[in-house]
């Protein structure tokens, strides 16, 4: 009931359920503590969450929002129909032109702004090569990064910009449908692995699938361009005997 009185945006009804539900847990929570003869393992830790749950205030950091995933956090989303998801992020970096996955890292709650230098460190450990630009979105600002590669944030663009400045900057787009297939068509919207290892195994495993499926489309429209250029020669190319003659 708490949560369809908050959704009602009856407060008070909330907070009484609220109220109510505190109650119940540290009623509970004492009642084990004295009748239990032995408190170790899985027990203890449950009963250090319910503990860090009742004496959590609203304007804490680091609050607990999952029993059996502690380590999940609140972020910001500044949606009117989303204002706020719980889990953790995950910074993506794709190339440009074509649209591959070249870094895929699982975060806490960081400023978005504090992960680029990482991102970036992460695209040149995987890849040998330090991207010479690299364009973001306005999340981006301030995030002091200093190095080789040049920062492009991309809010309105300026007047002065070259026109192949303006394409990139338009390209930096194409990486928000990327995100949303890495969602949709790999799991990546739900994550179903445990901790903080099932978090980074699962935005590393997102990624690996979208590259391959990229790749396998490849070799299909590889092999099917393949099989036209032969059956175009094959209309024009006949030996005496009538057969088709196949180039390799």
């Amino acid at each position: 009931m708490q949560g369809r009185y908050a959704s009602a945006k009856q407060m008070k009804r909330a907070a009484r359920q609220t109220r109510k539900l505190k109650t119940y847990l540290g009623r509970l929570t004492r009642d084990i503590q004295r009748k239990a003869t032995s408190i170790d393992g899985a027990l203890a830790t449950l009963l250090e969450r319910s503990q860090r749950l009742l004496k959590q205030q609203r304007k804490d950091k680091n609050k607990l929002y999952s029993i059996h995933e502690p380590d999940v956090r609140c972020i910001a989303k500044g949606k009117i129909h989303k204002r706020y998801e719980f889990g953790s992020k995950a910074s993506f970096i794709t190339t440009s032109k074509d649209n591959w996955v070249v870094s895929a890292q699982s975060l806490d709650n960081p400023y978005d702004g504090h992960t680029l230098g990482s991102a970036l460190k992460h695209v040149t450990e995987l890849t040998g090569i330090t991207p010479q630009d690299a364009y973001c979105d306005m999340g981006y600002r301030g995030h002091g990064l200093k190095g080789d590669t040049k920062i492009h944030l991309v809010g309105k663009i300026p007047k002065t910009a070259t026109k192949s400045l303006r394409k990139w900057m338009k390209r930096r787009a194409a990486v928000e449908p990327i995100i949303g297939h890495l969602k949709s068509d790999y799991r990546l919207n739900r994550n179903h692995l445990n901790g903080q290892a099932g978090d980074r195994a699962n935005v590393v495993l997102a990624a690996a699938a979208y590259n391959m499926a990229k790749l396998l489309a490849w070799f299909y429209c590889a092999k099917s361009l393949r099989q036209k250029i032969e059956a175009f020669i094959c209309r024009f190319s006949f030996n005496r005997n009538n057969q088709c003659e196949f180039f390799a």
